[in-house]
């Protein structure tokens, strides 16, 4: 029998689904993704998000927090890290954990957390959804697009 190592038996669990622990992880992994979702979507509510203002924030710090874990996880266990970072869903990856971090470290950002929505095309890789993936990679074109678009114009024209 071969033993795995650290690293191996890790991307075993991360990147596959042919294990029981692949599977259980892909489940938690779609379970904090779409709990992650309605956190955004309470939040747009604005009775929702005055009343519970704190517990949202942290909740989405919670996610925020694992979705980068588990992406450092991602780069550590991959044999081709770099590879990893540059495809489809290492940027999906990416993107879904950036824009909390943006409107944390650049006030007023704020608008940028609706590339939040993101991490619900990360659910297309869990479930193997490979015919929607034109679709979403025209949809992640087209919001890269405009939100450089929207940080350009924010970067030149401060609001004081």
């Amino acid at each position: 029998m071969v033993t795995l190592t650290r690293k191996q038996r890790l991307y075993q669990i991360i990147f596959g689904t042919q294990t029981k622990a692949g599977q259980y992880f892909d489940i938690v992994l779609i379970g904090a993704i779409l709990s992650s979702e309605l956190i955004l979507i309470l939040s747009s509510v604005q009775t929702i998000e005055s009343e519970f203002s704190t517990l949202l924030t942290v909740l989405e710090w919670t996610f925020t927090l694992l979705f980068t874990a588990e992406y450092i996880l991602r780069l550590y266990c991959s044999p081709k890290p770099w590879a990893y970072a540059k495809s489809f869903y290492g940027i999906i990856d990416l993107i879904a954990v950036l824009p909390s971090y943006l409107a944390f470290l650049l006030p007023g950002s704020n608008y940028l957390l609706i590339v939040r929505l993101i991490r619900v095309m990360r659910i297309f890789r869990i479930l193997k959804l490979a015919q929607f993936l034109k679709d979403s990679n025209i949809l992640l074109r087209s919001l890269l697009m405009h939100n450089v678009k929207s940080w350009c114009f924010s970067a030149r024209w401060p609001s004081w």
